[in-house]
């Protein structure tokens, strides 16, 4: 009898590590909005082609979610620009890759104070994410449309100290993304990527100034180091260069997300 006993317990645990093997399933870091939204129909196809469980994670700011696939808490996490990532491996040292590409969501510059960038005054203030990339970003399209001249307007970290001219004495703040829509009201301008302008009720179409379709900066699927090519994150990443996802995109965001997979 006790022998019995063992056996059917050895042959219970055998069964439920198969199961737990046959559990296909990743951990997938998002920012909380409508990016969040898109990836939800990427989890369902994955689900139903490749009985893929994609469990998301929802983040509010744009630091966390490369810690936290840094250091295992995630498998991936889709948010970002690849200026971005690389200045976050620069800085901190992460062991982390690019799986795939997702949307080019344009940065806008907002005002509730002006209808055109010709009414802004000399002396404005004006709001900029106070990330590396995104701030850069935000300048660069400042010098192109000659408001500034920076000293290196190649160069995508720029920030306020980088401005060799600024002849119409426009002042800075240097703000947190997520929190851009709330300041606002208390700024002349702001610059607000899309992932947290429309949430907010923004259009890019009212934007003073905007990136263009050919913009450099497309989102991606991040992994750590060696996980390119792991079965869960090639699945995944085809599930999400779908027609559906762009469907969604494009109802979520009015045309203000441009598929950054395709030629």
């Amino acid at each position: 009898m006790q022998k019995l006993i063992i056996g059917s317990l050895t042959a219970l645990a055998l069964a439920v590590n198969v199961a737990n093997a046959e559990t296909r399933s990743i951990k997938m870091g998002t920012v909380a909005g409508p990016e969040t939204e898109v990836m939800e129909v990427a989890a369902r196809i994955a689900k139903e082609e490749y009985d893929l469980d994609v469990e998301i994670i929802e983040f509010t700011d744009y630091v966390t979610p490369n810690a936290a696939l840094a250091d295992g808490s995630l498998d991936a996490n889709a948010y970002q620009h690849e200026p971005y990532l690389q200045s976050m491996v620069e800085d901190r040292g992460y062991d982390l890759a690019i799986a795939g590409y997702t949307f080019v969501y344009p940065i806008g510059a907002y005002s509730e104070k002006y209808d055109s960038i010709d009414d802004l005054p000399d002396g404005a203030q004006i709001a900029l994410p106070n990330d590396p990339s995104n701030e850069g970003r935000a300048l660069i399209l400042m010098h192109n449309e000659g408001l500034i001249t920076l000293n290196d307007p190649e160069f995508l970290e720029s920030t306020p100290i980088d401005i060799a001219e600024n002849p119409r004495d426009f002042r800075f703040r240097e703000i947190e993304a997520a929190q851009l829509p709330r300041v606002l009201p208390d700024v002349d301008m702001a610059f607000i990527n899309n992932t947290f302008a429309q949430p907010a009720g923004l259009s890019l179409d009212d934007a003073l100034i905007k990136e263009g379709p050919e913009s450099p900066y497309v989102n991606l699927i991040a992994v750590r180091g060696g996980d390119e090519e792991r079965e869960e994150i090639r699945q995944l990443v085809d599930a999400y260069q779908r027609d559906e996802v762009i469907e969604k995109a494009e109802e979520l965001f009015k045309g203000a997300a441009v598929p950054g997979w395709t030629e």
